[in-house]
């Protein structure tokens, strides 16, 4: 039996242990917070993304203009074989681009299967800018940037075509998890994958962007999630941003992003909005899930950023004024 001075000393004991557990959880569970402003980014080639956007952010750019320069960036990169005038090409042989952008005002634009011209983020921009629509799609799209100054190329280039004349020897369509990261030999795998991007200027003020080439030898006229606002992409001005990575059909499906930015809306941090977001898509379809990747990446109007994805092996990029070409490993639900 206890008695009186052993009890006293056990209650207080316990009493330590409970307050310690609760700062060791209020440590782990702390959101990963910015100083203003700050750009993020999917994958390694958002570092570099990141570097173009540091460059408007710095002097007091307005976010739109940081994501649509970082977004070049991959977009022009020879190497890249998932976003932009490199992009491997559809079963038929065509390089078709898709981009969508959103500013803090809740405007945005969008270009979808868009052939032959080199930066589709600017092309999508510019839809927002000068037509009362959102998305152009096709030959339409390709139309409408040739008419606003920007000039058509072949997009196919002699590693994308030796490419997929290697993959017509088999013709089988199999997507790898994480081709997209540097540490994966592309070879003639089928990549896929995107770079989203959300930055917060000096004002406090959220705009987001993201592009791609989708699928390698995906079907002709296949469109993923990138271009649709909603499932790449969404950003609300009052609350935050998010974009996603990954198998879009499965985004698209469960309209991510905006779920991570109502789910940041309702009181959840970037890091557990996008959490929730990948659990609900594992939820639907636990056996798909288990062969794919999608990831979310997130930020809010605190600056407090996150991500989370399926599988393993998703990286995110952080630039601010003390974090200049930071590369964090993102949190998975597969281990």
């Amino acid at each position: 039996m206890l008695n009186r001075r052993k009890f006293i000393t056990l209650t207080a004991a316990s009493a330590y242990l409970t307050t310690l557990a609760d700062k060791v959880l209020a440590q782990t569970t702390e959101p990963l917070k910015s100083t203003l402003p700050v750009v993020i980014s999917t994958w390694d080639f958002g570092v570099a993304a990141n570097q173009a956007a540091w460059g408007v952010l710095k002097n007091g750019g307005r976010a739109l203009d940081a994501v649509e320069a970082g977004a070049r960036i991959p977009e022009a990169d020879m190497k890249n074989h998932s976003v932009g005038r490199a992009g491997y090409p559809d079963r038929d042989g065509h390089v078709t681009l898709d981009a969508c952008i959103m500013d803090e005002q809740g405007n945005c634009g969008s270009v979808a299967a868009m052939e032959n011209i080199a930066h589709p983020i600017s092309v999508a921009r510019m839809v927002m800018e000068k037509t009362p629509h959102v998305m152009l799609a096709g030959d339409g799209a390709t139309q409408f940037a040739v008419e606003h100054g920007f000039t058509k190329e072949t997009l196919l280039t002699p590693e994308s075509e030796k490419a997929w004349k290697e993959w017509l020897k088999t013709a089988k369509y199999a997507p790898v998890i994480n081709s997209e990261n540097k540490d994966y030999k592309l070879g003639n795998k089928y990549n896929h994958d995107t770079i989203g991007m959300l930055a917060l200027d000096s004002k406090g003020n959220i705009s987001g962007a993201c592009t791609t080439s989708g699928m390698a030898w995906k079907l002709h006229g296949r469109v993923g999630d990138s271009p649709i606002i909603g499932a790449g992409l969404y950003v609300d001005n009052e609350v935050g941003g998010a974009t996603s990575t990954g198998v879009g059909e499965e985004v698209i499906r469960n309209v991510g992003s905006f779920l991570v930015v109502e789910l940041m809306r309702q009181g959840h941090s970037p890091q557990q909005a996008c959490e929730e977001a990948v659990k609900r898509i594992i939820k639907k379809k636990p056996e798909t899930a288990k062969q794919i990747q999608v990831g979310f990446l997130a930020i809010n109007k605190k600056g407090e950023y996150g991500a989370f994805a399926i599988q393993e092996g998703f990286s995110y990029a952080v630039c601010n004024a003390e974090k200049q070409d930071t590369l964090i490993k993102g949190e998975s639900f597969y281990k």
